[in-house]
């Protein structure tokens, strides 16, 4: 068989043919300056120079007869040669230098701009020597033709200026500029005048600029050229600096007022940026107070400004403004908003209510989204300056969160957990009372800002709105929290379809759960985690759970963790999805890391136990893999002991510190019990008395006094047992918190092991281990030996108090709490070290 060859791509037609003829003489055409770049043999012996010569000989010739883009090698290298010869390059290459920049070209004289300008800056001669040397060169070439390399002169002039001496400064600049600035000379003279004399205002005493500045300054504000007006207007502020605020507002200031008026729009915005830049020099008090109400009311008007129809005008005519008006007034009203942090300083912040307050209320309610924008990015900075006065500004917060724009609600929430700290609890003059009233509505504004980010296709904002709720265990109650917002962040992480939003909705959740001290809602919510997300039909409810759980991790004791969700994540490895199994594998280390040998050994076990699963029932490939690379980081793993060895404890101080949190927050909800039941038996008690008074009102006073003497000895058993408890939640929270002495290093090697969730007391110089591990509802004592880990009952602990003290108590759990409270305080008085494991 014969190649098919096919010319189907290929048209020879005429058309066709003269435009391949076309392609072929563009590429001819391409390739013509790469052959006009070869140097000829003539050209390529110009360029040679002898290798014998020196820098110095060398630099000299090609600046002699050489071409240009050698003599721009050569000013380039001139840092060089100064630091290898200064004296000879001063000698004989400088001069050369000058001569060739009379005919240079635009990138040689750039070159010797920079060159000279870094000579400076390195300090290579004297600064006499540089001023006589380099100065008159950089003077003469600074009025050079092209606008480019003028700057680049005027650059290292102004950075020259700076270094050179007074006088130098006076004879060789200040005098030929007086010539210089002439109305006579040329527009760029004029234009390089001014701003060599915005250099000099900081160079010279004020006397001096008043007597041979100043009237420059003057001449050129008066300039024909509105260019000359705009460059000198710009330099004011230098000028106004050198000169102090005195002269200023005598001098600069009636200049910058006529400027202001200029007929050239680039004149009148050149004087409006420098009076603005000027502020800062100005003290307000030097504002008289007709001119600080002046100015005030100015700004009042600028900040309605567009929303107010004037008299005497037709629908028609307001309709026409506004549509030619609108944008304008938009801008003017939001560069008002955003100065009102700076009007509250002008006013004084003790003046608000009376002066600014219709004003921020106007911008908070401004029709146009921008404006209020703006109020809501700065409504931190004027919760700041209220400081106590912040409740002022309640409603508006409330406004600004209910907000039909959510770019608004975006802006504010930036820095809400600030403003909600500052709004309940910075508010020093706002009573208790006005802080209770504040809170309902400052709830129902943040449900109502969750729920419109909600519904809303701007996850974004909804991501962060639910991260920066994470404030408000700090800012409102538990049960406001539980009630409001707790079950809400379960309800998104359940519905929602956006990944961040479910996990920022998830850390909030357990934040809140963390701050939680009650522990009936939260046995509640951790049962709702476990049955809804861990054991959910969804598996995206499922993988939400392992997120969860590893903010469970973060957020809580390690102790927590492997009494609650230890478990109920290792029933993941069953998982029918195969992307649950391989989440479950990447969070298989830390989960190992929460283990403490040897109270969660039974855990360990069924940790090994679900990997050896994994390892022999796997079928999916990805999953396999991930285990075999997770084991070998589990092999690599060690675990915490329960011995009190300084290694551990001090690797394990965070989580010491959460878990003895949780107890507190155990402590505490029974304490608050206590208190209930002891009000409430109190009440009982006196309601008989009085009711038994009544009835038997011939009694003798000696018999109706016993009875009044037995009503606080109930209530003082109770309060004792109260204030028991109050002494060793104290005392419990100062020993975990103490360092560990030096001289008890050696119980380093102590093999006692206590409880996960127990304190760990070495006694110095006893060799023994006194371990005291608490419930909910009582401290029980342990005592072991340096044999082994032998329990013993609470009445024989370490033989520190009467055991038929304990059995003639007729309130065994009060009698508990005090015969702890009395272990502790001999433990402390005998030397004992507690710390909490």
């Amino acid at each position: 068989m014969h190649p098919i060859i096919i010319f189907s791509k290929m048209d020879f037609s005429q058309s066709n043919l003269f435009g391949y003829i076309e392609d072929l003489q563009e590429l001819t055409i391409i390739e013509r300056p790469v052959r006009r770049s070869l140097k000829t043999p003539e050209e390529i012996e110009r360029l040679t120079v002898d290798e014998e010569l020196s820098d110095i000989e060398r630099a000299v010739y090609l600046l002699s007869s050489g071409q240009d883009i050698q003599g721009t090698s050569v000013v380039a290298n001139l840092p060089v040669l100064m630091r290898q010869n200064p004296a000879e390059t001063l000698r004989r290459v400088l001069p050369k230098i000058r001569e060739v920049l009379h005919v240079a070209g635009v990138e040689m004289q750039l070159t010797a701009a920079v060159s000279f300008l870094t000579v400076l800056q390195e300090e290579l001669m004297s600064i006499h020597t540089y001023s006589h040397s380099f100065l008159h060169i950089i003077l003469q070439n600074l009025e050079h033709r092209d606008a480019g390399v003028s700057n680049a002169w005027l650059e290292t002039l102004l950075a020259v200026i700076e270094a050179l001496p007074k006088e130098t400064v006076r004879h060789e600049i200040l005098n030929p500029l007086v010539s210089k600035a002439q109305l006579s000379q040329t527009l760029q003279s004029r234009l390089l005048s001014c701003k060599i004399m915005g250099k000099l205002a900081n160079k010279f005493e004020a006397r001096i600029i008043k007597r041979d500045i100043l009237p420059l300054v003057k001449s050129l504000c008066q300039d024909a050229e509105y260019e000359v007006r705009t460059c000198m207007c710009r330099q004011l502020e230098h000028i106004a600096q050198g000169i102090g605020a005195e002269l200023t507002k005598t001098v600069v200031l009636p200049e910058l007022v006529e400027l202001a008026r200029d007929e050239g729009s680039s004149v009148r915005l050149a004087a409006f940026e420098t009076l603005v830049n000027l502020l800062d020099m100005f003290d307000a008090g030097i504002f008289t107070p007709e001119q600080h109400l002046r100015f005030f009311e100015f700004y009042k008007k600028l900040s309605t400004l567009g929303l107010q129809q004037e008299n005497g005008q037709n629908d028609n005519q307001v309709q026409v403004q506004t549509l030619e008006q609108e944008n304008k007034y938009i801008l003017v009203r939001k560069n008002c908003a955003y100065n009102f942090p700076a009007m509250i300083v002008f006013v004084d912040p003790k003046n608000f209510h009376l002066e600014l307050y219709s004003i921020f209320f106007c911008l908070c309610h401004d029709p146009e989204v921008p404006v209020r924008y703006t109020m809501a990015l700065s409504f931190y900075e004027v919760a700041k300056l209220l400081n106590s006065g912040v409740y002022t500004i309640h409603k508006e917060l409330v406004t600004l969160l209910q907000d039909e724009s959510l770019e608004v609600l975006d802006a504010l929430i930036g820095n809400l957990p600030e403003i909600l700290e500052l709004m309940t609890n910075g508010g020093e003059s706002c009573g208790s009372e006005n802080k209770l009233l504040s809170i309902p509505d400052l709830i129902t504004a943040l449900t109502t800002a969750e729920q419109r980010a909600a519904t809303s296709l701007k996850w974004r904002t909804h991501e962060k709105l639910l991260q920066k709720y994470a404030c408000l265990p700090h800012i409102i109650s538990s049960d406001q929290i539980y009630y409001r917002f707790l079950h809400r962040m379960l309800t998104i992480i359940l519905t929602n379809n956006v990944l961040p939003v479910q996990k920022a909705a998830a850390r909030t959740l357990c934040v809140y759960l963390r701050y939680n001290p009650k522990q009936e809602q939260r046995h509640e919510v951790i049962q709702k985690l476990i049955e809804q997300l861990g054991q959910g039909k969804s598996y995206w409810n499922r993988l939400r759970f392992l997120d969860t759980c590893e903010f469970i991790m973060e957020l809580f004791s390690k102790s927590f963790f492997c009494k609650y969700f230890f478990l109920p994540v290792l029933e993941l490895t069953h998982d029918p999805v195969a992307n649950v199994r391989m989440k479950l594998c990447y969070l298989l280390p830390k989960v190992k890391s929460t283990l403490r040998i040897p109270t969660d050994k039974h855990l360990l076990q069924q940790l090994e136990l679900c990997i050896r699963k994994l390892l022999c029932q796997e079928k999916d490939k990805d999953v396999l893999t991930i285990v075999k690379r997770t084991v070998l980081e589990l092999d690599r793993m060690e675990i915490s002991v329960d011995a009190f060895l300084k290694r551990f404890y001090e690797n394990d101080l965070l989580d010491q510190e959460k878990e003895r949190q949780e107890y507190l927050l155990l402590e505490m909800e029974q304490l608050e019990k206590e208190k209930q039941q002891n009000e409430g038996r109190s009440t009982n008690i006196n309601n008989k008395i009085s009711e038994k008074k009544r009835r038997d009102s011939k009694t003798s006073s000696v018999l109706a006094k016993r009875i009044t003497l037995s009503v606080p000895g109930s209530s003082s058993a109770a309060s004792a047992g109260k204030e028991d408890k109050k002494s060793k939640l104290v005392r419990s929270q100062s020993f975990s918190t103490q360092a560990l002495h030096p001289k008890y290093n050696t119980l380093d090697k102590c093999p006692n092991i206590s409880s996960a969730t127990g304190y760990t007391c070495s006694v110095s110089g006893m060799g023994k281990n006194c371990m005291l591990s608490f419930t909910d509802d009582s401290f029980r004592t342990h005592s072991g030996g340096n044999s082994g880990n032998t329990a013993f009952p609470s009445s024989s602990s370490c033989n520190l108090y009467n055991s038929a003290d304990q059995k003639s108590s007729g309130n065994k759990e009060i009698q508990t709490r005090k015969v702890n409270l009395l272990l502790w305080v001999k433990m402390e008085t005998s030397g004992i070290i507690c710390s909490s494991q």
